[in-house]
């Protein structure tokens, strides 16, 4: 692949009159709706990986069809859905092109995070970008990663700073991984002020603010049409409220969190988990439905039969059902306790979204290995859904995180059960 042009540039959405207007198309779930939407986006899939292309039509789509605002407040006009219906068109969505999938995913947990009576955001904007996200089909994310801190879910203060000028805050940084920035109408930017005791958090930027930039470096294996370029902060203004949520560092820490605090990072861990899992798993699903009529298609001359008469064959294929059917059940638990309650700890969340991962690239490998060449092929999906797949192990919790939250969230309660038994912990001290 060649590198993509370090050419700078505005985020290019604009919502305006002429977008369609969402307040009187009810979102429609059905499976028959959902499946055109598989087909359709599934046409274009991979014009848009060959060329690195953001798919706006794909978005232009959602929007027509309410889709966008589906997890929105209903006092905002939004749908309100639950988790499993989100994840059932995140599901859809990424079967037919998984970079849209993930732009969408992240505009859903924002839109949830809205709905939590601990959200701590002024009520003026959490309807704005609720309701235009409704009626514009405007997208959100945060972006949090940057070059020297990488991800914050590893700790450290961010380089992003705001400084307070009269009745405004000016930011300057630099972020990396701003997945779905040429169309973001809302940026939640993480980083920290320039007091002398620096509070960190959220500020709230408008996409096509004065000073956001951004260089068009997202040239990736996988996911390739997802815009994930950097995003450049310059002098960009933006009133006081804008600082939607910001702390002394310390009480972010889980341990400083309210019941009603750490509910709702509980329950946004599952929401990421849930949909992600579900982008991955449908990625999966489609290799499989692509080998399913290749196995059947396929009938070389010395067998003289097609190669799904094979036991070998039909075993590996039913090693593959083992690990979706695996994904399946675990995708649906954790929505329907995330949606009934109480909410899985994000523990649970993190093993849920580390074994679902870790079985879609399994399953896609399979599917390698009996497809041989004609799998890695560019002229056959399964090459693409391939590198799509792997992308699954980059997002937060990563593997090692999940397994160690896991792993000690096992070893407490295997202390608290026997009192006498020091609590597992980040700082436990091993002796000999």
């Amino acid at each position: 692949m060649s590198a993509l042009p370090q050419t700078l540039f505005a985020p290019a959405f604009v919502a305006n009159d002429d977008s369609p207007a969402l307040a009187d198309v009810p979102a429609r779930t059905d499976d028959a709706t959902l499946a055109a939407l598989t087909r359709r986006f599934a046409a274009t899939a991979a014009d848009h990986d060959l060329a690195g292309r953001f798919p706006h039509d794909n978005f232009d789509e959602l929007q027509r069809r309410g889709l966008i605002g589906l997890v929105a407040p209903v006092a905002s006009g939004g749908g309100g859905a639950t988790l499993a219906e989100a994840r059932r068109v995140i599901a859809a969505v990424a079967a037919g092109e998984p970079a849209t999938a993930l732009v969408l995913t992240m505009t859903y947990l924002q839109h949830q995070a809205l709905r939590h009576p601990a959200n701590r955001w002024p009520a003026h904007l959490r309807e704005a970008v609720a309701r235009s996200g409704v009626r514009e089909g405007a997208l959100a994310n945060a972006l949090r990663v940057e070059p020297q801190l990488g991800s914050p879910a590893r700790g450290g203060l961010p380089a992003t700073v705001a400084r307070r000028e009269g009745s405004e805050w000016v930011i300057d940084g630099h972020k990396l991984y701003t997945t779905g920035i040429e169309r973001l109408s809302w940026l939640l930017v993480w980083g920290r002020t320039d007091e002398p005791q620096p509070r960190t958090g959220f500020f709230l930027v408008p996409g096509r603010a004065p000073g956001v930039r951004t260089i068009a470096s997202w040239d990736h294996l996988g996911l390739r049409a997802s815009g994930s370029h950097e995003a450049v902060l310059e002098g960009v203004r933006i009133p006081l409220d804008h600082a939607v949520d910001i702390r002394p560092p310390a009480q972010w820490a889980p341990a400083a969190a309210t019941p009603a605090e750490a509910d709702a990072f509980a329950k946004q861990q599952a929401w990421m988990a849930t949909l992600l899992g579900s982008l991955y798993d449908a990625v999966a699903r489609a290799a499989r439905d692509w080998l399913l009529g290749f196995l059947q298609s396929r009938a070389p001359g010395s067998l003289g039969a097609p190669l799904a008469t094979l036991p070998r064959v039909q075993e590996k294929v039913g090693e593959i059902q083992a690990l979706l059917h695996g994904n399946r059940v675990l995708l649906d638990d954790l929505a329907a306790r995330t949606d009934g309650g109480p909410t899985p700890t994000p523990a649970d969340s993190g093993l849920v979204k580390h074994t679902v991962g870790t079985n879609a690239i399994a399953a896609v490998e399979l599917a390698l290995q009996l497809s041989g060449n004609h799998g890695l092929s560019r002229q056959n999906p399964l090459e693409r859904h391939h590198r799509d797949v792997l992308c699954a192990r980059i997002h937060t919790p990563q593997s090692d995180a999940a397994l160690v939250a896991a792993g000690q969230q096992a070893l407490a309660a295997a202390a608290r059960a026997v009192p006498d038994r020091p609590t597992a912990g980040p700082a436990a001290t091993i002796r000999a």
